[in-house]
Order: C-alpha cells, then sequence, then structure tokens
C-alpha cells in the first residue's frame, strides 16, 4: 500500500482536508475533469452548498500542480449558466471547458453561445431523480441537438440507472461520460451488471468514465483512504485506459461535514493506474481528446 499520509495542521485550501501536496509527482497540462463553482455573486434557485470560487479553486490547482480544468454545472444554478461561464473565463478559457445543464426549449442560438463560451457536453445528474434538472425522457432528445455540436452525455446516475437503460445508452450516437467511477455500489462491485454494460461501451469506444467521487460509494471511508473503492477503479483502468479521465469532485458538495483530502484523491489516481503512462494517459492525453485541449 503507497503512503498516503498527508502530515500538517491546518488545511491548505478552501473546502479541503489538505494539510499537504500530494506525494505524486505534477504533470503538466494535468487535466481535473470534474468540479463545481459556487459564486454568491450569481443569483442561484437554491441555496448554495459551499462558498467554492474560481479564486478558491486556483488554491487547488496550486496544490496539485494541475492547469486544464473542466467546471461541472452545479444544480443550485438550474440553467442559467452565468457563474460557470464566467468562471471557464476567470480560469482561462485556453484550458478551462465546462459541462452544461439543459432542457429541450433550449434554443440553437443558445446553444452556440454555450459552445463559444467553452461549453462542451451536458449532464444528466439523476441519481437524485427529485430533484433533477432534467429527466430520462430528455436524454435522447437532447443528445441529438447537441450532437452537430461534437458534445458528450455525462451522466450522474446509479448502478441499477444505468442497468435498466441498456438499450437507450446502446443506441445513442452522442459520446457518454460515466461520472464518478459509474457509482458501482460496494460490496459488489463489479459484480454489478452495469459494469458490464459500461465496460461494452467503452469496448465499442461510445464512452468514458470518470476516476472521480471515491467517497461517494466507500464503507471504507478516508480513515482506510477508500480501500474498498480499488477494485472497482483499477477494473476501469484494466478495461479501457485510454477512455478514463481523472477529477476532484471539488468543493464536493455532498460532503456537507468533514471534506475529503484532495492531496490524497489525487495520490489515489496514482494508486490506481499503476504506472507513469497511464497516470499521464489519464490526466493529460485522454481529457485533451474528450475537450479538446490544444497541445502545449
Amino acid at each position: 500500500m503507497p503512503d498516503f499520509t498527508h502530515g500538517g495542521a491546518a488545511p491548505l485550501v478552501t473546502n479541503s482536508s489538505a494539510t499537504a501536496a500530494p506525494h505524486s509527482a505534477a504533470v503538466a497540462d494535468a487535466c481535473d475533469a470534474h468540479l463545481h463553482i459556487y459564486d454568491a455573486r450569481f443569483a442561484a434557485i437554491a441555496p448554495i452548498v459551499a462558498d467554492a470560487t474560481a479564486e478558491d479553486y486556483r488554491g487547488i490547482q496550486a496544490l496539485l500542480g494541475t492547469s486544464r480544468a473542466v467546471v461541472v454545472q452545479p444544480r443550485c444554478y438550474w440553467t442559467d449558466h452565468s457563474c460557470t461561464l464566467d468562471a471557464i473565463q476567470r480560469l482561462g478559457p485556453a484550458n478551462t471547458r465546462g459541462i452544461a445543464v439543459v432542457r429541450p426549449d433550449v434554443t440553437d442560438e443558445a446553444l452556440h453561445t454555450l459552445h463559444a463560451g467553452g461549453i462542451r457536453g451536458i449532464r444528466f445528474s439523476l441519481y437524485t431523480e427529485a430533484h433533477a434538472v432534467v429527466g430520462f425522457e430528455m436524454v435522447e432528445l437532447l443528445a441529438n441537438r447537441v450532437a452537430e455540436l461534437g458534445w458528450h452525455l455525462q451522466l450522474h446516475w446509479t448502478a441499477d440507472q444505468i442497468a435498466a437503460h441498456r438499450g437507450l445508452l446502446s443506441r445513442l450516437g452522442t459520446p457518454l461520460v460515466f461520472d464518478h467511477l459509474a457509482r458501482m455500489p460496494l460490496p459488489g462491485g463489479t459484480a454489478h451488471p452495469a459494469f458490464a454494460v459500461v465496460s461494452e461501451l467503452l469496448d465499442r469506444g461510445k464512452a468514458w468514465v470518470k476516476l472521480s467521487g471515491a467517497y461517494l460509494d466507500s464503507l471504507a471511508g478516508a480513515a482506510r483512504h477508500y480501500a474498498d473503492v480499488d477494485p472497482v477503479a483499477k477494473a476501469w483502468v484494466r478495461a479501457a485506459p485510454e477512455r478514463l479521465v481523472w477529477g476532484s469532485d471539488w468543493p464536493h458538495p455532498t460532503e456537507t461535514g468533514h471534506k475529503p483530502d484532495d492531496a490524497l484523491l489525487y495520490d489515489l489516481l496514482a494508486h490506481w493506474a499503476g504506472t507513469r503512462e497511464a497516470r499521464r494517459r489519464i490526466l493529460v492525453d485522454n481529457p485533451a481528446l474528450l475537450y479538446g485541449f490544444q497541445a502545449a
């Protein structure tokens, strides 16, 4: 087991319990492919879960040594992308992309405006349907709307939802990105039918998986460095190292108490990837292809 000890007294950055830099070395052009920005300057339809501005996030970039980022639209802003588009500009449009949330009444003009602002996909966060901005019945319609822009669909679904919608996922022509390790439930992990569904899509070149949110399904927790998630993460690395990206999920909006250690989350990737080559692919090459970052 690698050394995951991160000593120190006080957290170094906001919305994180990291007290020291990661053990794993920084990689040039590394991308954090999943983060959220919450900024009180922008009106929200629900309570903002964290004070987490683009300027705050620069602290995470300095801590981890990442320079590219993907800002995912938070639920509290519904379909108003003012905050996300502002964050892309503040973090640097050459190195930052965004994921939007839209509904079927979105106009073509609005989609093109979002594209010009750095948006490269739309998210269906249906893990908790009761609070979802969009629904399953909108997936195929919206997939067809954004296909001409070259966007992908980002899916935060339960493993049960993935398995239940196998037919829908298989026929979609738009690339799919499964959030947070595709939410394989523990302790079963890869034994869940959804693992086979996602694996088939990976084999066909239709899908990607984000190695993020280790804490979301872990039963072991931070004290044991989310060790029970290792078999799932390593299975994705074995299955399709060329179809994976990594994300911090900062500011960890689901974790309303103790915030995760972002240095630990960064080190977990090195543990899962196994080799420097695989780690670089996941941090640099894959997100460059998926999000359209230009070569340095």
